[in-house]
């Protein structure tokens, strides 16, 4: 959830750093810090609140020196203060660590460093493991970390430097990413490549239970148990550019527009018109073993469930595969029974959702066939699975997920596609679907340039505390994203349900202060919607409803009608979703949130 970068080199560690922190700051923003060694002395700088309190602090008391690291802090343990802002010191003060995740059993190791003499100046477990590196620390600051994190139960992702030694920085990793940037006659550490994108685009990603050694010019690294390991160096493939916001106020706006080139992407090169079908070659499954799948599970967490969701929709519906969708957090301690010919997909923006990669792992351990869909080239997630599919949606910096839904939709479109031409889908049905999905991109444009009256919607409503979503079928999953993203940033409590379900007590809530958003295009289903809508009216609640193009007479009914283009049924998502987006954009903004960075969020969750 936090933050991390550390830098060694020749330049000014303090600027790198602050720069670093300001690119991470959508990971966490309680708090923030950085420790510098200079002149054979900590400079220690750290103060609760988002980055920009901290550089006013370091305007004041400017830090120096060639090598330091840096947080951003997400809390768990202690709540967001100036003690508890990371880098924490050890007992001797000459050890500086920041921590990345949840040291489980810190109240036992705490317990018996307190009995040795120490004491603590903060309620956070990562100053406990700081501590324990310092009572392990004989001179050697790598295998210090390597004693003290045998004793660690939990997950971790680490930068340690050691006054005595300027020369190097260790870093290590469990459950929480931790990568090393190579540049020249300099190095880096940060849990999230867009921290050092503007000085390297060469990175190595460390695995569980790796430990680095970084000097100026070169690094090492090794396991927990002191193995040699012989690292990749991969190419980063977007550029500095992509982490700015450019012309737009917020970086969410800015990602909510790039959606019609992050669907062309998504399926750029995985669409055949001679087959009729979708191709994803990273599945690493040859033809017989798709078509032998009897079943399929779609994991994830928040955004990227209600994808899955549609992807249950259209597998079962393309494809002829029962299909299930189960929350990660909930599938990974549930002893559910699964198939020799069950396939699991576990879908993850980052790539690093911790509760997504436990339950992958536990299925892993059961040896069932495991695929991912993620974001982030390198992740845990993406390499750890036997196969999968990258979004190629570049980098997304606001904590509410919008582009990437959209991208998870269109592979699941691809993925459906691809099934059903194994099975019974007719090719004129497959191409109708892929010759439609090409031209999504233009639709959604057509959407965008509705920006100021949607806008103006959200204007009329911003002040109402209490919204429902209400939806059927394919898009039912729309309705509880839209729920979701309006009280993520605007936080105004919102539900989605099933039209149909609202009779069955959501309907006691309608009232004329509580709007209703009926995602109502023409469909198989638009008549009971309909229905819907009518006992809405019925008790004077106010409805919006998002409709398809010329549908006149839904305005009558409607107390604001927002238009989208005509698709086929199985890709209306795709196009319901921006105006929902917009929507719930437009009215955090006004209410004075802050849209980018959303009160107890942070975008890549690694801790239970």
């Amino acid at each position: 959830m936090c933050g991390i970068i550390g830098y060694i080199g020749r330049k000014s560690a303090p600027n790198i750093i602050l720069e670093g922190l300001r690119r991470l700051e959508y990971r966490g923003y309680d708090s923030a810090g950085l420790v510098t060694i200079h002149t054979g002395q900590f400079e220690l700088r750290k103060k609760t609140g988002r980055i920009n309190d901290l550089a006013a602090v370091l305007k004041k008391q400017p830090a120096h020196g060639n090598i330091g690291i840096g947080h951003t802090r997400w809390a768990t343990h202690g709540p967001p203060t100036d003690a508890n802002a990371h880098p924490h010191l050890d007992q001797s003060g000459k050890i500086a660590l920041v921590h990345n995740g949840v040291i489980e059993n810190h109240q036992s190791l705490k317990d018996k460093l307190i009995a040795k003499g120490h004491t603590f100046q903060s309620q956070t477990d990562t100053e406990v493991l700081a501590h324990l590196v310092g009572e392990y620390y004989k001179g050697d600051l790598t295998e210090a970390v390597r004693l003290a994190l045998k004793d660690v139960v939990g997950t971790y992702g680490i930068a340690v430097i050691h006054v005595d030694h300027p020369e190097s920085i260790v870093g290590a990793r469990r459950g929480s990413p931790l990568l090393l940037g190579v540049g020249r006659d300099e190095n880096f550490l940060a849990s999230d490549v867009s921290a050092i994108i503007a000085h390297t685009r060469r990175v190595v990603y460390l695995n569980d239970f790796e430990i680095v050694t970084l000097t100026g010019d070169d690094f090492q690294v090794s396991t927990i148990e002191a193995a040699t390991v012989t690292p990749q160096v991969r190419e980063v493939e977007f550029a500095a550019e992509e982490v700015e916001r450019g012309k737009y106020p917020h970086f969410m706006l800015k990602e909510i527009f790039e959606q019609p080139r992050v669907v062309e992407n998504a399926i750029r090169g995985r669409i055949s018109h001679d087959e009729a079908t979708g191709k994803l070659g990273g599945l690493n499954l040859s033809p017989a073993e798709l078509r032998s799948v009897d079943r399929l599970i779609f994991i994830a967490c928040g955004t990227a469930l209600h994808a899955g969701m549609i992807g249950k929709y259209l597998v079962e519906d393309l494809a002829r595969i029962p299909t299930e969708t189960d929350y990660a957090s909930e599938f990974r301690y549930r002893n559910s029974p699964i198939d020799k010919n069950t396939l699991v997909f576990a879908i993850s923006q980052s790539g690093e959702t911790i509760d997504t990669l436990a339950a992958i792992r536990e299925c892993r351990r059961k040896g069932h066939k495991t695929l991912g869909i993620a974001n982030v080239v390198g992740s845990t997630i993406a390499r750890e699975v036997d196969g999968g599919t990258y979004m190629h949606a570049g980098p997304e910096i606001g904590v509410a997920a919008t582009k990437t839904f959209v991208s998870q939709v269109t592979i699941m479109t691809l993925l459906a596609v691809l099934m059903g031409r194994m099975r019974h889908l007719a090719s004129t049905r497959g191409e109708e679907i892929l010759r439609e999905l090409e031209t999504i991109p233009g639709k959604i444009e057509r959407i965008l340039k509705q920006n100021d009256a949607i806008a103006a919607v959200a204007k009329k409503y911003c002040e109402a505390n209490n919204f429902l979503f209400l939806a059927r079928q394919y898009n039912f999953p729309i309705a509880l994203e839209g729920a979701l993203k309006l009280k993520e940033i605007s936080y105004i409590h919102a539900e989605g349900y099933p039209a149909a379900e609202m009779k069955h007590g959501p309907i006691a809530l309608i009232e004329p202060r509580t709007p209703s958003v009926f995602i109502a295009p023409k469909n198989s289903v638009f008549d009971k919607t309909m229905a819907n809508i009518e006992e809405v009216k019925a008790r004077k609640g106010p409805v919006i409803v998002v409709a398809t193009e010329g549908n006149i007479e839904i305005a009558k009914k409607a107390d604001d009608v927002i238009y989208v283009p005509d698709t086929l049924e199985c890709l209306q998502p795709l196009l319901t979703v921006i105006p929902l987006q917009l929507l719930a954009y437009h009215i955090a903004v006004m209410r004075g949130c802050d849209v980018d960075k959303p009160r107890n969020l942070a975008k890549s969750v690694t801790v239970e």
